[in-house]
């Protein structure tokens, strides 16, 4: 092995542990935001432009893994490079879609802990972002607790402590404790978490805006790639897809074959019907980076175009990715019971979303649980749950979808018309299988 680096000056080491918190509090929001608009991988460290002689994607991070295994090897007992390199794996996961990396991050975080049991702000952090990416909001929010207790003047604690809150449908106390992370540091993750408190509740003009000063506050490539990717997102919400398209493509001017983007020109494509494109695009983004979310798209795409042994190859890898983030320790989440209710067995679907609502009933998980209740003709219990995930006036043509075919099964009809007519009103290509459903339960349930 080569020798190993010596250790950091003390101002060195600050930076680096800054830069650390800073990436989990960024990262966190996109492990756990949900199915409406914040879910994509965190690349922090994008392609480089062409002509850029930077590191490739990922090899600043695999850098920073490296030097971190070199100076444990030499000082097994540093807590703090432990819980940095938790971190860093935490981070790895999510950037290269690999759940293997959770236990590796929960072995180093442990180690951390158990070498320093109070006082050890890094790790308890971590362990919170690790519980967040495993769909563990119960934890997440205990660890968030005990690292705001140990460093109240650290915004990424106040990052981890919005998720878990959101994601335990307490939402009130989610917006509050995004105020503090801004009050504390109004840099890109506290604007961009801002701004989609604003998205939930339906203002998106606003959570525009907000994105956007997120933009503008980004203090790394990776951060406004992040911004762009969501400002991307936010103009299909709002049914503009020649807007999502303009973001993506300037993003991939300064980060060319960021996945992210790639995944948001891909939809924005599909949107305005530039099929074959979005095909490419979502087969360029999975080359990069298989995230699942990515690999279902693509298989609805294809099974939109009629093309279903593809459809059934990518379901079929979807699946397997799913079995590896379980093994891993990750819950099911929302999409997850989509697909099962879409493309498996509705029954398994509702057990699957009783189990993920009861550690997780945001409104994304209320959405999926009702859809599940619904093709399982349990209508009644799907209404209950469809209202809830409608609570805070979100703008979602999906979940105005799931709501709209739950009235018709009813015999609804007004109910029904309206729902179906508000989600093909936000975006009238939101989903290439559900679309057409939409407008063919329009036609036969007819005009007021």
């Amino acid at each position: 092995m080569n020798e190993s680096p010596a250790p950091a000056g003390p101002t060195a080491r600050r930076r680096k542990l800054a830069f650390t918190a800073s990436a989990i509090a960024l990262g966190v929001a996109l492990f756990v935001a949900g199915a409406i608009g914040l879910s994509p991988p965190d690349t922090t460290t994008p392609a480089a432009p062409a002509g850029d002689s930077g590191p490739r994607p990922g090899e600043r991070a695999e850098s920073r893994i490296s030097g971190l295994q070199k100076r444990l090897k030499r000082l097994p007992e540093d807590h703090a490079s432990w819980a940095e390199i938790g971190l860093e794996y935490v981070q790895e996961a999510q950037r290269t879609a690999d759940p293997q990396y959770y236990p590796k991050a929960e072995k180093a975080l442990r180690r951390s802990m158990k070498l320093q049991a109070e006082e050890n702000h890094l790790a308890q952090l971590g362990l919170g972002a690790l519980a967040a990416a495993r769909h563990e909001f119960t934890a997440a929010l205990d660890w968030a607790h005990r690292a705001v207790a140990t460093n109240p003047h650290n915004a990424g604690s106040y990052g981890v402590l919005t998720d878990a809150y959101l994601q335990l449908g307490r939402y009130e106390e989610s917006f509050e404790a995004t105020q503090k992370m801004v009050d504390l540091q109004p840099a890109t993750p506290s604007l961009a978490r801002v701004s989609y408190a604003w998205e939930l509740r339906g203002d998106l003009d606003r959570a525009r805006k907000l994105m956007r000063r997120a933009l503008n506050a980004a203090g790394s490539r990776g951060d406004s790639t992040f911004a762009r990717y969501h400002l991307a997102l936010l103009a299909l919400n709002d049914g503009d897809p020649e807007a999502a398209l303009r973001e993506a493509r300037t993003g991939l001017r300064a980060a060319p074959g960021d996945p992210t983007l790639l995944e948001a020109r891909a939809r924005a494509q599909a949107a305005l019907g530039h099929e074959s494109q979005a095909v490419k695009d979502y087969e360029a983004a999975i080359a990069r980076v298989p995230q699942p979310s990515y690999v279902l798209a693509l298989g609805d795409l294809h099974q939109s175009q009629g093309h279903t042994k593809r459809a059934e190859a990518r379901y079929a890898l979807y699946r397997d990715q799913v079995r590896l983030f379980e093994a891993a320790g990750v819950a099911a989440d929302a999409e997850t019971v989509l697909f099962e209710t879409d493309h498996g067995s509705p029954r398994r679907a509702v057990e699957l979303a009783r189990e993920a609502v009861r550690e997780r009933p945001f409104l994304a998980t209320q959405d999926a649980y009702a859809w599940a209740l619904h093709r399982a003709g349990r209508d009644n219990e799907a209404l209950t749950r469809s209202d809830r995930a409608l609570q805070l006036g979100t703008r979602s043509a999906l979940f105005h979808f799931h709501r709209g075919m739950i009235h018709d099964a009813l015999g609804e009809d007004a109910a029904a018309r309206r729902d179906l007519t508000r989600a093909l009103e936000i975006d009238p290509r939101f989903h290439p299988l559900h679309a057409p459903d939409a407008r063919a339960a329009l036609d036969r349930i007819g005009p007021a």
